[in-house]
């Protein structure tokens, strides 16, 4: 027998019209969400960044790659992981290449940025399958000027992070050891997507979300929030190619 309530038919109608009034609400707030979002000012970003990709130096404005939007998904892999990018940023990884088509078509190009050197993104893009642009942001002021990572001397004024370091939880000392960085350096690092716009030869920076907002997370993870039963408490993640069973 089940542990959740058992009824009738009707019983769960007249439950399921009661969470669809609730639903709508979140989706009107979700909307409005949304409009507030777009009326946030656009920053100009005066500041000139060099990053390594696959095909050599690129600026912010060439990242666009002839679009007028970029989206970018700041991926947990710092200098300091000797044996793989954050699972849970990886798991989000995973589930990027198929929206590109679309996204493209919309006038939108998605990348993802790393600190770790660009040798060790390609390497880590291969073992993954992946096929979206990844850039290094190794040896650039950006992640830092931009909320994507914080140097040791931001990390050591952050009680939150030194306190978590401290009395790191099992599931977190399992984390760092997936990622092969102590603790210390691996919370630097910032899960983010982080959205930018050019127009007439200008480059914008228009918005950004860290976790733990829900939007950082993988969409399996929405999925999830529709199935019967509720997932573990620890937010525990693997990489696709180190699950347990």
């Amino acid at each position: 027998m089940p542990d959740n309530k058992i009824g009738s038919r009707e019983e769960w109608q007249a439950a399921r019209d009661e969470l669809a009034k609730l639903e709508a609400e979140h989706a009107e707030l979700g909307q409005k969400v949304t409009e507030q979002r777009r009326q946030l000012p656009w920053v100009p970003v005066e500041k000139e960044y060099e990053f390594d990709t696959e095909q050599g130096k690129k600026t912010l404005g060439d990242l666009f790659d002839g679009r007028s939007q970029l989206l970018a998904y700041n991926i947990m892999f710092g200098p300091d992981y000797e044996l793989g990018a954050c699972p849970g940023c990886t798991n989000l990884g995973d589930e990027l290449d198929a929206t590109r088509v679309h996204l493209n078509h919309r006038d939108v190009t998605l990348i993802c940025f790393s600190r770790a050197p660009i040798d060790r993104l390609i390497s880590y893009k291969q073992r993954m399958g992946w096929q979206f642009p990844y850039v290094s942001t190794f040896g650039t002021d950006f992640p830092f000027d931009f909320g994507l990572a914080l140097t040791p001397e931001q990390a050591r004024e952050v009680p939150e992070i030194q306190e978590i370091v401290a009395n790191a939880p099992e599931w977190l000392q399992d984390w760092g050891r997936q990622v092969g960085a102590k603790l210390e350096d691996g919370l630097r690092e910032a899960p983010s997507f982080i959205a930018f716009a050019r127009d007439d030869g200008s480059v914008y920076h228009t918005y950004t979300v860290t976790a733990p907002d829900r939007f950082v997370a993988p969409y399996h993870s929405f999925l999830l929030d529709r199935t019967p039963k509720s997932g573990p408490d620890e937010p525990r993640a693997w990489r696709k190619d180190e699950y347990p069973d």
